[in-house]
């Protein structure tokens, strides 16, 4: 299965635009003597399989028995960050006898809601082509299309090759027949380039361009590229002193899976699964959603800050779609869609869109991540063109969701992250987000030279927080945690990540309320990665570390520990799917600026670490090799105890 940034096709049962499978470019089949593979998958046995994540390439071996003859197969598959649109793999097959072996390298499209708009074994113009063949796939609905062209190369002996050239709406497909020995074996490599409509108007004939080049460079300079590029990456690896190794692994997963599905090529952000999906689940279609802005966009801006401004741009291309989304509602400024559609940019919630009808706090999300992307990297370019249009027309959208009452300004009938049937007045996250926001336009209309609307201030001042007589911020007016989803800790998401300046009396009796409610929470996606963070910052060292275990880490699936949606034991957990980015975008966060007590501003990077330092138990210190900050490489250190963390550059 295949899927592509910003390539999407109608939904087949809900029709709405969604992340579509497209062809898969890296298809294959294999022959003993006559007997292919795909007609005896039986034959297989001794799968294994590993993943490298410092260099971000599966190898896959087996054993195929066929005709009197047994062939250990080794496949290497990768896709290559410095060409962003190649992947690329290697097959090496050694037989235990000499026999007539046949390898084919296949793009495949069967299977797939779509058609073939377009298949070339040519290169009009050329003499001799310049890769074995292009393909143009459109997606159902014909929303989008994308772009493929193969290239291939066998060593290993001497081969009749045969490119299938007569059908013309069958896959691209090489094959290679050779005379096998025993004491030799045989490497086919292929190289595939996947360009999606939203990258080249044209993209079957920019993948040919993009092929040849990779030809040019050769599998091997393409191989080590990418291993450097990951080197790269790898240098902003985050070590837990004193953590269980179990933990540190599934650290570690979670900076892969969130840097290999991120990329500053990309035009369509990622989705709340990264670039992954399932046959039988696709609740979220490929959207992208609130959860991304908010959980994934800040850990990307420390190790990819480029990938991270790619993300951005993608929300940067929607501004008609989130001003038009405002004006249908009445309001003025930007309302970002509460399900952008992968290539257009425009709501694409499934049926009634209940949530992006009442959960209205996606626009807060979307404001923030553009303010941090200015005051981590200090690009003063971005905050004027980039930044200030989104912190402007947000602020803006803010004063006009408010309605004046006796008790200031309050936002009635909106949904917080605790999705619930009716909407309630007041959402307590809603409204620290919108505070947050509010001041940040206002800090961000200083620095450009502008005059800041003088209602942006007054709704920030005014804007009505509900507190409980014990001193507890509630989560909405009306708040029991006994109602359905009660015990969801929104509040605390306001203290963390938004940095909410409750007065501390107030944010500790909020923080003991709801971490007392933990168990009837956790379990659930997204904020329970926050729950270690949360802890430390009430000082109980214990209930941050078993916090961690039973918010994260009991989410973890085995195989090349992928972060669940929900914890398995969850009634709600239907399907086990992951890498879930909430969930691993929340805990890298909690790691970076959380444990670390980093708030990030527009000021002197250096007094961003505000919190003494309280980890889990038995962590003795978070050390990041590299974090970037305002363009330079610094070192992020936080040692239990100390009085701050330490940011220094390298």
């Amino acid at each position: 299965m295949a899927i592509v940034s910003g390539f999407a096709g109608e939904h087949p049962e809900r029709r709405v635009e969604a992340a579509a499978p497209a062809p898969y470019p890296l298809a294959g089949d294999l022959g003993l003597n006559g007997v292919w593979l795909s007609d005896q998958p039986w034959a297989v046995s001794n799968l294994v399989q590993d993943y490298d994540f410092a260099t971000g390439e599966l190898t896959s071996a087996f054993r195929f028995e066929a005709a009197g003859v047994a062939a250990e197969v080794s496949v290497t598959t990768f896709a290559c960050r410095s060409a962003a649109t190649i992947v690329l793999q290697e097959v090496e097959v050694r037989v235990d006898r000499a026999c007539d072996l046949s390898l084919r390298a296949v793009v495949e499209t069967a299977g797939l809601r779509g058609r073939l708009a377009r298949r070339r074994m040519d290169t009009p113009g050329e003499p001799e082509p310049a890769c074995d063949g292009s393909l143009l796939w459109e997606s159902e609905g014909a929303l989008s299309v994308c772009g493929y062209a193969l290239a291939t190369e066998l060593a290993g002996g001497e081969a009749e090759r045969l490119v299938q050239a007569w059908d013309r709406s069958g896959p691209l497909q090489t094959e290679y027949r050779l005379r096998a020995r025993a004491d030799r074996p045989v490497t086919l490599r292929q190289l595939v380039a996947i360009v999606p409509s939203v990258a080249h108007d044209r993209p079957d004939e920019e993948a040919v361009r993009r092929v040849a080049r990779a030809r040019a460079s050769s599998f091997e300079t393409l191989r080590q590229r990418n291993r450097q590029a990951w080197a790269e990456i790898w240098k902003g690896r985050i070590v837990v002193r004193g953590a269980d190794p179990e933990h540190q692994a599934m650290i570690d997963a979670a900076v892969f899976y969130l840097n290999c599905s991120t990329h500053a090529a990309s035009r369509a952000a990622t989705s709340i699964f990264g670039l992954a999906t399932w046959h039988d689940y696709n609740y979220y279609f490929g959207h992208v959603m609130w959860d991304v802005d908010a959980f994934c966009v800040p850990p990307l801006l420390f190790f990819q800050p480029d990938a991270a401004r790619a993300m951005l741009d993608f929300r940067t291309r929607g501004l008609a779609a989130a001003r038009a989304n405002a004006r249908l509602s009445g309001r003025d400024g930007l309302q970002f869609p509460w399900e952008a559609a992968p290539s257009s940019g425009q709501e694409a919630s499934p049926g009634g869109g209940d949530a992006a009808a009442h959960e209205d706090h996606v626009s807060l999300h979307v404001a923030r991540a553009f303010a941090l992307y200015a005051d981590v990297t200090g690009d003063e370019v971005f905050l004027e063109e980039d930044a200030w249009p989104v912190l402007s027309g947000v602020a803006d959208w803010i004063v006009s969701r408010t309605t004046r009452t006796k008790r200031g300004l309050e936002i009635l009938r909106v949904i917080g992250p605790a999705e619930v049937p009716e909407p309630p007045d007041n959402d307590a996250f809603t409204i620290m987000a919108a505070i947050q926001i509010l001041r940040r336009a206002i800090r961000a209309a200083e620095q450009t030279g502008r005059p800041a609307p003088a209602e942006w201030a007054a709704t920030a001042e005014q804007l009505f927080l509900p507190i409980r007589a014990d001193g507890v911020i509630a989560a909405h007016d009306g708040f029991r945690v006994s109602e359905p989803k009660g015990a969801t800790p929104s509040p605390l998401a306001g203290l963390f990540p938004y940095d909410h300046p409750s007065p501390e009396g107030e944010r500790q009796k909020t923080l003991d309320f709801y971490l007392q409610h933990w168990e009837a929470y956790v379990g659930a996606p997204m904020f329970p990665a926050l729950y270690a963070t949360w802890a430390a910052m009430a000082g109980d060292r214990d209930l941050s570390l078993k916090l961690f275990g039973e918010g994260y880490a009991a989410y973890d699936q085995g195989r090349f520990h992928q972060c669940l949606e929900y914890r398995p034991d969850h009634p709600d957990s239907q399907v086990r799917a992951g890498p879930f980015f909430a969930n691993i975008g929340g805990m890298l966060l909690g790691l970076m600026l959380g444990l670390t007590g980093v708030v990030i501003d527009d000021g002197d990077p250096q007094t961003w670490s505000r919190r003494p330092i309280v980890l889990p138990r038995g962590w003795t210190a978070i050390e990041i090799g590299r974090v970037w900050v305002r363009g330079r490489p610094m070192r992020l250190s936080a040692t239990q105890g100390a009085a701050r963390a330490e940011l220094r550059p390298l």
